[in-house]
């Protein structure tokens, strides 16, 4: 083989290289574990992103569940508490309890002076009342400059 003796420096690397050659081994094992090193912090990243990731859904599962459940608990109560408050029912407790309906002679009715008796709420009205700038009380007119303005004066009065 023709080396060229020109070059001092690939003489030296092609000397170093026959006498040494487990330096170039040496040198493509620590190339090669530094990338396995390398591919395997990367997995480790990503399983704990997966594991971290898998462990939040499973928790908002859990939540959902546990949100549906109390909802369903919820619907069975008021659902107990309409059985409970309904007309027959309470009038068999009542009845149980040793009260009876009245009877028409039986009533007495108080005046209360003073009292006045509420106007029923008319739902059919279609379109809700519009409060107009007159019936808004003017501090709820007034701008934050207006007050700032406002203050600055008055400051300046007592000055």
């Amino acid at each position: 083989m023709n080396i060229p003796t020109h070059l001092p420096n690939v003489n030296h690397l092609i000397h170093a290289y026959r006498v040494a050659p487990w330096r170039v081994q040496r040198q493509w094992i620590g190339n090669a574990l530094l990338l396995v090193v390398v591919f395997a912090m990367i997995a480790a990243l990503y399983l704990t992103i997966t594991s971290r990731t898998a462990i939040a859904g499973r928790d908002i599962q859990d939540l959902s569940e546990a949100i549906n459940y109390s909802r369903q608990v919820s619907s069975d109560m008021e659902t107990r508490l309409a059985e409970l408050t309904s007309v027959s029912s309470m009038e068999e407790r009542a009845l149980n309890m040793g009260f009876r309906p009245v009877q028409p002679g039986e009533m007495e009715y108080l005046a209360v002076p003073g009292y006045v008796k509420q106007d029923a709420v008319d739902l059919s009205a279609s379109t809700p009342a519009q409060l107009s700038a007159l019936t808004i009380p003017p501090e709820y007119n007034q701008s934050l400059l207006d007050w700032m303005d406002e203050r600055l004066i008055s400051a300046r009065r007592y000055q």
